[in-house]
């Protein structure tokens, strides 16, 4: 099993409210040349936790921080009009995220959680996931 040492959270760079499945988003990702989805986990607008590529393999997510960390996405993170990110989080995707990452906490407790913004220039995840999970990070 790989060494886990970070949990990077992203955002599909969707519309606010458009439903995307892991399989469109594998379909983009493989139309780029990729051998698959980039994320281990996609959260869908209902909350629902869909598999994407399987944790055994080393991810496509946040360039120089694959080896050694989980990608999830959760569906939004831009306005509806596309302009501009935006932290477009249903209730129930912001439940379940918190939910899933207290649990991989407790498999990878060395790990710490990051945005993909604390990796890159982006924006994504359209909000501080660093900050809003640090209590996740310290308590496990």
């Amino acid at each position: 099993m790989r060494k886990i040492n970070k949990i990077i959270v992203h955002c599909t760079a969707t519309p606010k409210g458009r439903e995307i499945s892991v399989d469109e988003i594998r379909q983009w990702h493989l139309d780029r040349g990729w051998s698959d989805i980039g994320y281990h986990y996609v959260i869908t607008l209902n909350g629902k936790l869909e598999i994407g590529r399987p944790i055994e393999r080393v991810g496509a997510h946040t360039k120089g921080h694959n080896a050694d960390s989980i990608g999830i996405a959760y569906v939004g993170g831009m306005s509806s009009d596309m302009s501009n990110p935006e932290d477009t989080r249903t209730r129930e995707q912001k439940d379940r995220m918190e939910e899933f990452l207290c649990y991989l906490k407790v498999l990878y407790p060395s790990s710490k959680i990051y945005g993909h913004r604390d990796f890159s220039s982006k924006d994504c995840p359209s909000f501080d996931a660093k900050g809003e999970y640090k209590w996740i990070s310290d308590k496990f």
